[in-house]
């Protein structure tokens, strides 16, 4: 999967959907080893030319507005410019998300002209940590002279980026490159145990850790916007710290509003699987096959698709539980991003990857790490489970387990401080 997106958070139709990320095929041609959906090979029965083109149709019926195409990689699929255009002739915004490597400047044309007005490349790191993650030697520089064959096309060109334990400590230094190539924004997710990220967990973040991350980012955030760069947390980047609105947006009128799973989200599997969000493991929260049902019939009886119907409630924290189920922000937040929970524990409703979490157990002098218990079966948007290991704050670290970031070249006073060497 080229990446996961974060959803806007908008008007929506009836109250419900307007955005639609759709993976067109699984078929990939990197090899990420923090890939959550485990990309490579096409899926065994992806939807036909004529099933595609009448999905959307019922996108445009149900009232999306905008439709992100995602992979594995997008352009690997033979009729993806074909999809793109019937999206934009229905007046639907078309967008994609793209591993960026070897596109070429003839597809950044043709993109152009199917109306895909915006396309995010997946850069994670700097060329030596992304070639790794991305299991290609040469990708970095791949992705580089992407952005430039969008711009040239006439395509906006964003960026979105994983950050983890081997990302982190070269954000900043990566947003100078962005920046140098001309992306106009930028968004980031935290990589969460989903996929092939289940089988390395130990390149995760553990939670203290945002302690250190939250900072960073409000730096490079305060840089962008002095350039006229947005960046977007992504819906996994949370929540009610101290830089939430700023990371939020540029204008620092937004924050975290909760789940948008089945909401204002739909996640499109190739073979027409679908989700309340791309991102959810499939086992546990697919609504549906678009071949056996419409979607106006989904959407309006698929339990799936309900996951958050209690949103505004007084039945919005009934789903909480552990440390969510306490805070004083569980009304809204809901225990914050579906996806990242259930990875996690199999089940929503406690998300360790909160900046306000992580400075109330500061505040006691505690702090939480994850332990895998179970591993991931080896599917498709597959987890395992992990459990939560409370400990004093000064406690040793696990021998085997490096547990902070190191500091980033040239630390200035929102970079991080040397504390470990680079996990290997």
């Amino acid at each position: 999967m080229a990446a996961l997106v974060g959803a806007p958070v908008g008007p929506m139709s009836e109250g419900r959907r307007t955005y639609a990320v759709w993976e067109l095929t699984l078929a990939c041609n990197l090899a990420c080893g923090h890939c959550g959906s485990r990309a490579g090979s096409r899926r065994p029965a992806e939807l036909t030319t004529a099933q595609a083109l009448d999905l959307v149709a019922q996108l445009d019926d149900a009232g999306i507005d905008e439709v992100t195409l995602i992979g594995g990689e997008a352009f690997l699929r033979r009729d993806w410019l074909a999809i793109a255009a019937e999206i934009t002739r229905r007046g639907m915004t078309c967008t994609m998300t793209t591993g960026g490597y070897r596109l070429s400047a003839a597809t950044a044309r043709g993109m152009r002209d199917a109306g895909i007005e915006r396309c995010s490349v997946s850069v994670d790191s700097l060329a030596a940590t992304h070639d790794r993650l991305r299991g290609r030697r040469g990708s970095f520089d791949s992705c580089l002279r992407t952005i430039g064959r969008l711009t040239d096309a006439g395509v906006v060109a964003t960026s979105n980026t994983q950050i983890n334990r081997l990302t982190a400590p070269d954000l900043p230094d990566l947003y100078d490159v962005l920046r140098a190539a001309g992306i106009a924004a930028w968004q980031w997710q935290l990589t969460v145990p989903m996929g092939n990220a289940a089988d390395d967990w130990q390149i995760l973040l553990q939670p203290v850790e945002l302690l250190d991350v939250f900072p960073l980012l409000a730096g490079i955030a305060r840089r962008a916007a002095a350039d006229g760069i947005r960046v977007h947390a992504g819906n996994n980047v949370g929540y009610y710290g101290p830089y939430e609105r700023l990371l939020r947006s540029p204008e620092g009128a937004a924050f975290w509003a909760g789940c948008q799973a089945g909401l204002s989200t739909l996640g499109i599997e190739a073979d027409g699987t679908i989700k309340g969000c791309p991102s959810l493991p499939t086992q546990d929260y697919a609504a549906g096959d678009i071949r056996e049902h419409r979607l106006a019939d989904l959407l309006r009886d698929a339990p799936a698709l309900a996951i958050n119907a209690a949103a505004g409630s007084a039945a919005a924290t009934e789903g909480t539980w552990g440390f969510c189920r306490s805070c004083e922000f569980a009304d809204v937040c809901r225990g914050g991003c579906t996806w990242t929970a259930h990875t996690f524990f199999g089940r929503a409703g406690n998300n360790p990857y909160c900046h306000h979490r992580a400075l109330e157990h500061r505040r006691m002098g505690v702090r939480e790490r994850i332990v895998p218990v179970a591993p991931a079966p080896g599917r498709p948007f597959d987890h395992g489970l992990f459990a939560l290991v409370h400990e004093p704050l000064s406690a040793p670290w696990p021998p085997d387990l490096r547990p902070r970031l190191p500091a980033a070249s040239e630390a200035g006073p929102e970079r991080m401080s040397p504390t470990a060497p680079r996990p290997s």
